[in-house]
């Protein structure tokens, strides 16, 4: 219930065009008692009857004879009074009456269903929207260990296939809930008006039908609830299997990668088929109680009929609205099972937002002003969960200093940068920019003043100029392009097809790593952050592609205060200062040439990368 009232927040801002909805719903009701309320007539007045004792509906359901006694009533209606002369007490009279009565009442429902489905439908598709748009927002706000916990598939699958279940329920499920909601209570209310009796026996079933409803609406809900984690489950394996599609090709593991994947879809079979027997068995024991009660009332109402106290026509009307309820009932019960589906997904959908963000904002943060003197890690401790990364890290960068971080693979070299950009948040200690502890400021504005280009380029399947720009539409061309020629760009971007406007495609694979990590360096360069972050950024490339990249590098760290992560020393020899890191300490700090006179760790790591070459290798960035 908690997960219902929190999907219909989402509704609340239409509220208007859903009480419309509501509004034409109740109509439709109407026009359905109005079609009930011919059927008497036709029985009782068209067809020859026998003459009967006064009915239990004592003529309640008689409109025909209102309608024509208001017609020769004379005043308002008196052009019609010679008409009506011609329809009082004749058959024909009646018939035509009744087939005008039919078309009229057809149109009103046709024009109030329509209303009511398109402005329930209007409705859900807004709060559905709303919906997916805050559940990515929400992940996206995620600090990176998030990420590390929920694999892309499981997300993307929630996203898309979880909220996709709920879009049905509001925009589809809703519009029929509100419809059959009203026809059952109009026709219950019509029922109990035409004959008390027949209608109380009625509600002696009603038990027997909520019972077996609940029961299995509680069983489809935990049985949709492991289908969606099983799918959330495939989803994972065929993110991996097409994303790593050159590995799988390479090592020949197509047939591996198709049975994962087989046995996934295996497993979502088996809960789907779980829930398709709850489905399949619901209709049956709702038959077999319709037809229990259907004996029981025909036996009760075969002897009100002969004693004389019910026509057969009062009879006929009171079983086609029962029949109307029964059919409304039945097919509230489908959609209730795919409500309990839908629930299935809410939950998981509502679990994932309301998981902490393990980044926020301080209460009342203030903006970072802009960079001007000095980065400083006091006391720094970090871990992930138990498992400590950096150990006690005291460090002060001033401005304009070029850093770089040295050190075995798992030393903590990448984790120290994430915290600077508050990816991570420290443990105990504290980051500072400017004296400025970053937890205390902004997100937004920590970010704004920090650059980075990673290993891993990560370009859009958009223009190389969106790709440049990222985010602000309103840059101009003339900048992009200075920005891709200081990043060495310019020359491969103008041979292109569409030079600045073409479309790179997924992930930018049309171009070579070295051309997709200058475009990234051209994005850095545009921003013009004062701070810079360089991760592995030409560990991937070849020889010549690494130069190219070096060379828009210098452009791009002129100026600026820079990280430089590297595994390839020789390429931050030049850097103002060298960090050698090993297991989450800071062991060794200085120059190239101070660190390579201590032969300490720095030395021979130095040593065993160029144990092979005759001589120390001249190739710098720095």
């Amino acid at each position: 219930m908690k997960d219902i009232l929190r999907l219909l927040r989402y509704v609340r801002p239409y509220a208007g065009r859903l009480a419309a909805a509501v509004a034409c719903s109740i109509l439709i009701s109407l026009v359905y008692l109005g079609l009930l309320g011919l059927i008497q007539p036709i029985l009782d007045e068209v067809f020859p009857r026998a003459a009967i004792a006064p009915a239990a509906t004592a003529g309640k359901i008689q409109p025909f004879d209102s309608i024509r006694r208001l017609l020769g009533a004379g005043g308002a209606l008196a052009p019609l009074t010679s008409w009506a002369g011609r329809m009082r007490g004749e058959s024909a009279g009646t018939l035509a009456l009744i087939a005008a009565a039919i078309i009229v009442l057809f149109v009103l429902k046709g024009l109030f269903t329509y209303l009511a489905s398109y402005l329930t439908r209007w409705t859900g598709l807004m709060a559905v929207r709303d919906l997916r748009a805050d559940l990515y927002a929400r992940i996206q706000r995620q600090s990176l260990a998030f990420f590390s916990d929920h694999p892309t598939g499981s997300l993307i699958s929630r996203v898309v296939n979880d909220v996709g279940r709920l879009q049905k329920l509001v925009s589809g499920d809703l519009a029929d809930i509100f419809r059959l909601g009203a026809v059952v209570l109009g026709q219950a209310a019509w029922l109990f008006y035409l004959n008390w009796r027949l209608a109380s026996f009625c509600l002696i079933l009603l038990p027997l039908v909520i019972y077996p409803v609940a029961r299995f609406g509680s069983r489809l809900k935990a049985t949709s609830r492991r289908s969606q984690e099983k799918m959330g489950d495939a989803a994972s394996i065929m993110k991996e299997g097409i994303t790593g599609t050159r590995v799988v090709q390479g090592f020949g593991m197509e047939d591996f990668e198709i049975g994962r994947f087989t046995k996934a879809l295996d497993r979502i079979q088996a809960a789907e088929k779980r829930a398709a027997r709850v489905v399949s068995l619901t209709a049956p024991v709702l038959e077999l109680i319709g037809a229990v009660g259907a004996a029981a009332l025909f036996t009760y109402a075969g002897q009100r009929i002969a004693a004389g106290k019910l026509s057969p026509g009062e009879f006929a009307t009171f079983i086609a609205a029962l029949w109307m309820i029964y059919a409304s009932l039945k097919n509230l019960v489908k959609i209730n099972n795919e409500v309990q589906q839908s629930m299935a997904a809410a939950s998981r959908v509502f679990e994932l937002m309301d998981l902490p963000n393990r980044i926020r904002e301080m209460p009342g943060a203030a903006d970072l002003p802009p960079f001007r003197e000095r980065i400083e890690f006091r006391g720094v401790h970090f871990a992930y969960g138990q498992a400590p990364v950096l150990r006690g890290i005291d460090l002060i960068v001033p401005a304009g200093t070029v850093v770089a971080l040295v050190g075995s693979s798992g030393a903590g070299k990448s984790t120290l940068v994430n915290l600077l950009a508050r990816f991570y948040d420290v443990t105990s200690g504290a980051v500072l920019i400017d004296e400025a502890d970053i937890r205390d400021v902004t997100l937004p504005s920590l970010r704004r003043q920090i650059g980075l280009v990673t290993q891993e380029v990560i370009l859009f399947d958009d223009t190389v100029r969106n790709n440049i720009a990222y985010g602000r539409a309103g840059i101009p061309l003339e900048k992009v392009v200075a920005a891709a020629r200081a990043a060495h760009a310019g020359a491969f971007i103008e041979a292109l097809p569409r030079g600045y406007d073409t479309p790179l495609g997924e992930a930018g694979h049309r171009l070579s790593l070295g051309q997709r990590q200058r475009i990234s360096i051209a994005r850095a360069i545009l921003k013009d952050s004062p701070i810079l972050i360089l991760d592995e950024a030409t560990s991937s490339l070849d020889m010549e592609s690494e130069a190219e990249v070096q060379i828009a590098l210098q452009n791009l760290m002129t100026g600026r205060t820079v990280f430089v992560i590297a595994h390839r020393l020789s390429t931050v020899r030049r850097a103002d200062v060298i960090l050698v890191l090993d297991n989450g300490r800071i062991v060794e700090r200085g120059t190239h040439p101070d660190l390579l006179a201590r032969q300490g760790l720095y030395a021979r790591l130095y040593a065993l990368q160029f144990k092979d070459d005759g001589q120390e290798p001249e190739v710098s960035v720095l």
